[in-house]
């Protein structure tokens, strides 16, 4: 017998579906009834939502900070992520690496390089969002389209076609990276004029997803999916992991039986896990404990913000930047200059706080900042 055996059949995985279209259309409302779905609401179009969300990231330090907890199992019962939208995860990304490289622009490098490293940072993410995905949790992505004109190299005119709101870049990473990529729109219903001198009219509409490629949008299944669906979760819901209305489907159609599935049926999310019993507190605790941590209101939320979730108090921030001689120890964050926040602290957030983490150890508890 050879070094590597040969298998067989349709491997059961965990999805990676985007789903894109005008703002308003329902592209929240979609994903809300993928099974144990999680958002990241980077836009904030959930708020009306009754949904499980992460904080919302202001800086796409925090943001990849949240993805790779997940990652990392820090959520137990997350059986969708939602990242919602991808066009203002790009903006974050735009902003980091505009601060990382010292730049007020993303055009400011010259030559297109720093679209270049937009999509490096971006694929970054991508990539970490696979490994959620290898570990059995499907990963939804939402983005908004726009409209190009485009024009075929080998034919005469151009015509109008619907694209990923993103760069070029960016959208061809996301849309290889996909399993599934639907296009959602409306489909309008026109009545024609009775007489040549009579109008048409547009008579109501409803909302549709495209599944297949077509010159004007991009689109794309591995199921065998119709090339037009209603925009409701049943019609996708067969391929999607731990989908209880999936599971459902299967079993009747095995049995031969027909199904009809309500519209927008949302599946019933599994139960919290029970709160673990306190532990009692030991001496050799870390005092972020036992004490609540002072946070600077006044400085950038997406500093504070990145302070709040790691336990870093002002002081020792202070502390680590005044033992690198950026500013004198007592200079409080308020007062240091924006850029050295967004550029410093911010975009290499991971390191400060292993800094204050090594501080915290060679001082020990009962240094007084």
């Amino acid at each position: 017998m050879g070094k590597y055996e040969i298998t067989s059949g349709k491997i059961a995985k965990a999805q990676k579906i985007v789903i894109y279209g005008p703002e308003g259309i329902g592209k929240s409302t979609f994903l809300s009834r993928f099974p144990g779905v999680a958002f990241i609401d980077i836009e904030g179009s959930t708020a009306n939502m009754d949904v499980r969300r992460l904080p919302k990231p202001s800086s796409w330090t925090m943001l990849i900070d949240e993805i790779t907890a997940v990652r990392n199992g820090d959520f137990p019962g997350i059986g969708t992520l939602a990242i919602d939208t991808a066009d203002w995860a790009e903006i974050l990304c735009d902003s980091h690496v505009c601060t990382s490289h010292k730049v007020t622009g993303i055009e400011d490098f010259g030559y297109g390089k720093g679209y270049t490293y937009a999509e490096e940072e971006f694929g970054k993410m991508l990539n970490l969002l696979q490994e959620i995905v290898d570990r059995g949790t499907n990963v939804t992505v939402a983005a908004h389209a726009q409209m190009r004109k485009f024009e075929q190299p080998d034919e005469q005119g151009a015509y109008d076609r619907w694209e990923l709101k993103l760069d070029k870049r960016t959208a061809s990473l996301l849309k290889e990276w996909s399993d599934m990529l639907l296009f959602a729109t409306y489909e309008t219903f026109v009545i024609k004029g009775k007489t040549a001198m009579d109008k048409n009219k547009v008579q109501g509409g409803q909302r549709i997803i495209y599944t297949t490629h077509h010159p004007c949008w991009d689109a794309k299944n591995r199921f065998d999916l119709p090339e037009k669906i209603n925009m409701d979760f049943s019609e996708i819901a067969r391929c999607i992991p731990n989908s209880e209305i999936g599971a459902a489907i299967s079993r009747a159609e095995a049995a031969g039986i027909p199904v009809t599935v309500a519209a927008d049926e949302k599946p019933p999310l599994p139960d919290p896990p029970p709160a673990a019993a306190p532990e009692p507190k030991s001496d050799d605790q870390d005092w972020t404990e036992e004490k609540p941590i002072d946070i600077p209101w006044d400085a950038p939320k997406a500093l504070t913000d990145m302070m709040i979730h790691d336990g870093v108090s002002e002081k020792e921030l202070m502390h680590v930047v005044a033992s690198r001689g950026y500013y004198p120890e007592h200079t409080p964050i308020s007062k240091y200059d924006p850029e050295f926040i967004d550029g410093v602290l911010v975009a290499a957030w991971e390191q400060i706080k292993n800094m204050v983490i090594k501080l915290r150890e060679s001082e020990g508890e009962s240094h007084e900042y």
